[in-house]
């Protein structure tokens, strides 16, 4: 037996306030509700409050997680916060959520800036601090409000992304195998103008009162706002996620069939069925779950293996295989054994 990394549990939270595909539909007459489901398979997306930060639903999530019984927070040795949509410049958020949520001082926490990919390169941060006996239970947060960057009037966006925030326990056991990894990791920075919010770093101040302009598809947004070239996001995920996939089922000596669970960054139902056919993956056991809550960026993931267990269809012993793609560019896959201890 050797002490292994393993997912122990995963809560999740959603802001209250849901914006519907009527409503969208009503300020879109082109985009009717039933066109915004059957192309991007979502009804609904929850929004964070104006005074709602992503600290506040990474707060919730870590809540709901200890309050499972899962773990107590005197227990947690690091904090990993994956967000895009921090508190501050600094002070690091990660250090912020250590003192509300009662972690102790003795805690090592920081911020991963990452986007859909966010959560597989957590989990990797995750096993590295545990299978290096630097901790022994790492609560991985992914938490983001992306509506916070979206012009109203960017319906390519608006109809998309979802806030939202998942809390991941993860725990050193005893196991005769691996239980998650290895993993595949790649980056292309090339591609970072397709997805970006090109002001409000040190590069570029956020413009006042900035030029409102629209784009050839009738999309309005300023500088400040999140812009996203879809055909060039599709096309950058065609060319790396086949290739991070049989990479992934290379180094870990297993084929398509060994995998019990696909579990992909939740972008939209086309472009996941896309993949799901190209790939030649079992409808069965590819997961879609992202219906009433949207593209919710890091959190997807672990929203979708939350969802999925609810719904009976996450097992124990069960093969999983993560994979996460979008914003930077980056992308990053993975082979999770699903804890049998899990709760």
């Amino acid at each position: 037996m050797k002490a292994y990394a393993a997912i122990r549990e995963i809560a999740y939270i959603l802001p209250e306030h849901r914006l519907t595909n009527e409503e969208l539909a009503s300020l879109y007459p082109e985009w009717p509700a039933a066109k915004i489901e059957e192309k991007l398979g979502i009804v609904e997306r929850h929004v964070a409050r104006d005074a709602e930060c992503a600290s506040d639903l990474a707060f919730a999530a870590a809540q709901q997680l200890f309050g499972s019984g899962a773990c107590d927070p005197r227990h947690i040795d690091f904090v990993l916060l994956c967000t895009q949509s921090p508190d501050y410049l600094l002070p690091t958020t990660a250090c912020l959520l250590q003192h509300r949520l009662n972690i102790p001082t003795t805690a090592g926490a920081l911020d991963i800036n990452l986007g859909c990919s966010g959560y597989v390169y957590g989990l990797g941060l995750a096993k590295g601090l545990i299978e290096t006996k630097q901790a022994r239970a790492v609560l991985l947060i992914t938490a983001e409000t992306y509506s916070k960057f979206i012009h109203p009037g960017d319906k390519s966006v608006r109809t998309l992304f979802g806030d939202g925030a998942a809390a991941t326990l993860i725990c050193s056991i005893d196991s005769t195998e691996d239980m998650i990894g290895p993993f595949v990791y790649g980056t292309d920075g090339a591609g970072a103008g397709n997805l970006i919010v090109p002001t409000g770093g040190m590069r570029a101040s956020v413009v006042p009162d900035a030029e409102v302009v629209e784009d050839e598809s009738g999309n309005y947004r300023t500088v400040n706002n999140l812009y996203m070239n879809g055909p060039e996001i599709f096309n950058f995920t065609l060319r790396v996620v086949p290739k991070a996939i049989e990479q992934v089922l290379c180094e870990s000596g297993k084929n398509i069939d060994d995998i019990d669970l696909f579990v992909f960054h939740q972008a939209n139902k086309y472009m996941l069925d896309y993949l799901r056919r190209k790939l030649a993956l079992p409808a069965e056991k590819f997961v879609v779950a992202m219906t009433h809550c949207g593209n919710t960026v890091s959190s997807s993931i672990p929203i979708a293996l939350a969802i999925t267990k609810q719904q009976g269809k996450l097992l124990p012993g069960m093969t999983l295989m993560l994979v996460g793609f979008g914003v930077g560019y980056s992308w990053g896959a993975t082979i999770v054994k699903w804890n049998q201890y899990a709760s």
